[in-house]
């Protein structure tokens, strides 16, 4: 199954139904009345967050989603039907937004929440409902209300507890590999990874999910290489870890360009708890990885963790650091939930 993470759908809820002028024409009943009933409410047009989904594929093939009118009413004071609704399914962690991508409407974070994107237009009122004591034989009856339609973007954010950052060949999703059950594209060139992928940890009793992204170059906020789009995966971390390659040139000018296109894509990024890894230590001679230690060092300001995810050194080490760090981060700002309504 392909990888998306961003769909434009239309949306139009159903019109009412038209009420009905009828009048009674039996036998044997003299000056029977008006008996038109009312029309059926249209359909209402719904989102609903699910199990089993990771991906927006499925708005990729289709894009629009009509409920259905409202029946309209019909004679012996019989109301129409209401139209059926239609219900998008996504993923857990989808935005919704208008059509000028800024104006949240709903975030979908949790199984079984449901919003509706558009209500189904009321149904008229048949003859029936404007008799009066003056008026004992009304002649006419309201239309159906019109439906509401829209243009949304759904756009899928990752629910993860920790964030893998880097550049490309950084060692992220041979990371990912060594400490999830997830399997993801490992090569020896740049830009393996193409979309996003998720795994659970492991250590110490304790479980959390750990996001891989595809990794950044420069001018990544401008569009260079896969650019940043894939950022907004990490948005919803706690923390990030961030490894920079032991192999590289220079581990502390990689590491400040990654941090250049965090603070160039902004969200709050720049300002998340993260840990510093220097990766694929097991290449590297202890003359070459004492000077990359001190040049990254030099950087964060704090001494870094070592790793290498082909022997496992250090892995353990990174882990329980990044519990450290969501605990920390979990106690000095918790998590506000707010009650949902339908």
């Amino acid at each position: 199954m392909k990888f998306l993470d961003e769909a434009k759908v239309y949306v139009r809820s159903g019109d009412g139904g038209a009420g009905c002028v009828s009048f009674r024409r039996e036998k044997f009943i003299e000056f029977g009345g008006p008996d038109g009933g009312d029309g059926g409410r249209g359909g209402d047009v719904w989102v609903e967050c699910v199990e089993g989904l990771n991906t927006l594929i499925d708005y990729r093939y289709q894009q629009h989603f009509k409920a259905r009118k409202g029946e309209h009413g019909s004679g012996r004071n019989r109301a129409g039907g209401k139209g059926e609704d239609v219900v998008l399914k996504v993923p857990a962690g989808t935005e919704i937004l208008s059509e000028d991508r800024e104006t949240l409407i709903a975030d979908m974070t949790t199984v079984g929440q449901r919003v509706r994107l558009a209500k189904g237009g009321n149904g008229g009122f048949g003859n029936a409902y404007f008799t009066t004591s003056t008026n004992r034989a009304p002649r006419h009856a309201n239309p159906g209300l019109e439906g509401e339609e829209h243009w949304l973007w759904l756009r899928l954010k990752l629910i993860a507890d920790a964030g893998l950052v880097g550049l490309p060949n950084a060692g992220k999703s041979t990371f990912l590999a060594a400490v999830t059950a997830a399997k993801p594209k490992i090569a020896d060139y740049p830009f393996t990874t193409l979309h996003p992928g998720l795994g659970v940890v492991r250590v110490d009793t304790r479980e959390f999910v750990l996001a891989d992204i595809p990794g950044l170059i420069e001018g990544a906020h401008e569009g260079v290489g896969l650019g940043d789009k894939f950022l907004a995966h990490v948005e919803r971390c706690r923390v990030l870890l961030h490894l920079v390659e032991g192999t590289s040139e220079d581990a502390g000018a990689a590491y400040r360009l990654v941090r250049t296109e965090l603070e160039a894509y902004g969200h709050g990024l720049e300002e998340k708890p993260e840990v510093v890894a220097l990766s694929k230590a097991d290449a590297l001679d202890p003359e070459t990885l004492a000077l990359q230690l001190e040049r990254l060092e030099a950087e964060t300001g704090e001494r870094p963790l070592v790793l290498s995810s082909a022997t496992r050194q250090g892995v353990t080490e990174a882990l329980r650091a990044l519990m450290a760090r969501m605990d920390a981060a979990a106690a000095e700002a918790p998590v506000e939930r707010v009650a949902w309504q339908p």
